[in-house]
């Protein structure tokens, strides 16, 4: 393995990975990522056995918006899990190794590191404490540490010695434990659905690895060889019987069996001697034995390439932030004493999410604005609606690419809010800078009017004649100005009635006009005034319906992309139970063969339900039925405010 670049701890840098294998495929990836040379704590198991999160182990996660793979590996005590963690970190030191009888990692630690095979991921690895360390004397604690490592991964590696045997499952008893440690399902959704929480475990727990270490058996039956999966097939097969000892034997293979989707099987020779295992991270890997490092290299590869994206149920993928987030969610509703759950967990990431969403939206539409505003003014209302669009449109695509399970659209509908107060802010920058332009043509052009009223130039006879040739010049000039913005026709009327006095004492001392003339030219210029507020008011009634317009186009838009949404995440659904589906219908299979007939009618049970659920979700696909299932959430309510 090969990691160029300068590694700092933490710090955002682009590397280049790669692995060479013995059968000389070559692996690499090119990625901005968080470097991490060595590993950190997680989640601390602190004096007193009490769980807490890391916040320097946080900060690496949030940093990481690339999606993320996660290994963990479970097991007893120095059995070699930590040594197995560093090879998949390309490394041979980082997790401590334990070369006595006492256990080296305490809590969960965890490695970060560019997944050397998936292009822009990233590969999270997390080691747990040694199950049954005597020293601590807390087998609650340990079954923790087993459930969040169940909670957490995508891949679930668990490292024993010897054989595949009945002390073997004994030790892995913390499976058995997992209906009671875990709950899919929230109390308010298990009144409407009883269904047991370990039914659909295998939808959302991660795959399944045992590697059996230091084994010395010869891989046969009868005579005939097997595989290693066929081992781990074989030692998972159920007894028949209904006694108390059959069913201790056949409790925690049926777990495994029912809870994990993927089950497969590594089997490993001593690496050393005696005096090699005691420092293993040290020798030369010329020093190891050549099957043992050919297995390695076998279960690496495997590993690199069928371990998955963490995702939540539902088949949103997680990055960095949203599984720090995870851990801290499951990690808090231990420590007050309740169980983790799921369903809560994804209802919490999801507010999270989707007002970081919310932010980031409304943070994108003020960049796009802030780079346009050198436009302003714009010269009509449709030239500002058409950035408010531009910038408006980059934000909604923010907002649904981050956002997931936004019940009842609650976060939807804030954004639009929000988008209609920075809509309003811009509108109004864009007025005042119209207003600011116009009066600056206004004075430029008025300089000369304002001297001759200064100097008292059109107080003589004819002079309101001048006084008008005047003013109609400065209008004349004033509409030829450029870029004066929405605001022209206003700031022009403001001007204009800031001189309606000093025309009327101009035409009143006007002694070349009769009083007849007077009256007329008075009259005419009220009716030029009247008409002028007349044009600004169909204006503004102009505007303000291009505004609604606008905002009917952008409900039409943001409701048209939840409604594609809403269809993805159904597909998903659908995908998924199709696929847990098939992966049931191989249990009950297996259990068919194997004459376990109470157990295949459960399965079935549980099938039923799952085609129930696809055919419920099928029907929902109708665009009509989901269009009214939509409006009457926030966005509809929003908007019907707005539009009355």
């Amino acid at each position: 393995m090969v990691l160029s670049s300068v590694q700092f701890r933490g710090q955002l840098t682009t590397c280049s990975y790669s692995r060479t294998y013995k059968s000389n495929r070559v692996f690499c990836c090119r990625i901005a990522f968080a470097v991490m040379d060595l590993p950190v704590c997680l989640i601390e198991n602190q004096e007193g056995n009490k769980l807490v999160v890391n916040k320097k182990a946080l900060q690496i996660l949030h940093g990481i918006n690339q999606p993320v793979v996660v290994v963990a590996i479970v097991g007893k005590y120095r059995t070699g899990k930590s040594y197995l963690m560093n090879k998949l970190a390309g490394q041979r030191k980082g997790f401590a190794l334990g070369s006595t009888v006492e256990s080296k990692t305490k809590g969960i630690w965890m490695w970060c590191v560019p997944h050397p095979t998936m292009a822009d991921h990233t590969l999270v690895l997390l080691d747990t404490e040694g199950l049954g360390d005597v020293q601590k004397g807390d087998s609650k604690n340990d079954a923790w540490i087993f459930s969040l490592a169940v909670l957490l991964s995508s891949t679930l590696i668990y490292n024993s010695v010897g054989t595949i045997d009945q002390q073997a499952m004994d030790q892995l008893h913390y499976v058995t434990e997992l209906t009671e440690l875990i709950k899919v399902k929230s109390p308010s959704a298990k009144e409407i659905n009883d269904e047991d929480d370990g039914a659909d475990f295998k939808r959302v727990f991660p795959s399944f690895i045992w590697c059996v270490r230091d084994f010395t058996l010869s891989l046969e039956v009868d005579g005939k060889s097997i595989t290693e999966d066929d081992y781990l097939q074989n030692s998972l097969m159920l007894k028949r019987g209904t006694s108390k000892k059959v069913q201790e034997y056949n409790l925690p293979r049926e777990c495994i069996r029912h809870y994990f989707h993927s089950h497969k099987c590594f089997v490993f020779d001593r690496p050393a001697d005696k005096e090699g295992l005691n420092k293993l991270d040290q020798i030369p890997e010329s020093q190891l034995e050549p099957d043992f490092l050919h297995q390695t290299e076998k279960f690496l590869s495997y590993v690199y390439k069928n371990s998955q994206i963490k995702t939540l149920a539902g088949g949103y993928p997680l990055n960095g932030r949203l599984l720090g987030n995870l851990a801290l969610t499951y990690v808090e509703a231990i420590l007050s004493g309740s169980v983790p759950c799921m369903e809560n967990a994804v209802l919490t990431l999801a507010k999270l999410e989707n007002s970081r969403a919310v932010t980031e939206a409304v943070s994108k539409y003020e960049s796009k604005m802030n780079e346009q505003i050198d436009q302003f003014p714009t010269e009509t209302q449709e030239d500002f609606l058409k950035l408010h669009q531009e910038s408006e449109k980059e934000a909604v695509k923010i907002f649904m690419n981050q956002s997931f399970k936004d019940e009842n659209q609650e976060f939807q509908a804030k954004l639009i809010e929000l988008l209609l107060e920075k809509q309003k802010e811009y509108s109004q920058s864009n007025e005042m800078a119209s207003i600011k332009k116009c009066r600056t043509v206004i004075q430029q052009l008025s300089m000369n009017m304002e001297k001759r009223i200064l100097e008292g130039y059109y107080s003589k006879p004819g002079g309101h004649k001048y006084f008008a040739e005047d003013k109609q010049k400065l209008i004349d000039e004033y509409h030829q100005s450029q870029r004066k913005g929405v605001k022209a026709l206003e700031v022009l009327q403001e001007f204009l009635k800031e001189k309606e006095n000093v025309e009327t004492a101009i035409l009143q001392a006007d002694q070349s006009l009769t009083d007849k003339e007077k009256q007329i030219k008075e009259q005419r210029a009220q009716a030029e005034a009247a008409n002028r507020e007349k044009q600004i008011l169909e204006e503004n009634k102009k505007c303000l319906e291009k505004q609604m317009e606008d905002q009917k186009r952008s409900f039409k838009e943001q409701e048209e992309m939840m409604l594609q949404k809403m269809e993805e995440e159904r597909k998903k659904i659908i995908a998924e139970n199709e696929w847990l589906i098939k992966e049931k219908l191989k249990e009950q299979e297996a259990m068919l063969k194997e004459g376990f007939n109470k157990q295949c009618d459960m399965l079935s049970d549980q099938i039923n339900s799952l085609r129930r659920q696809n055919e419920e979700a099928s029907r929902g696909s109708i665009f009509g039925d989901i269009l009214s299932a939509v409006l009457p959430g926030a966005v509809g309510q929003l908007f019907g405010r707005l539009l009355k």
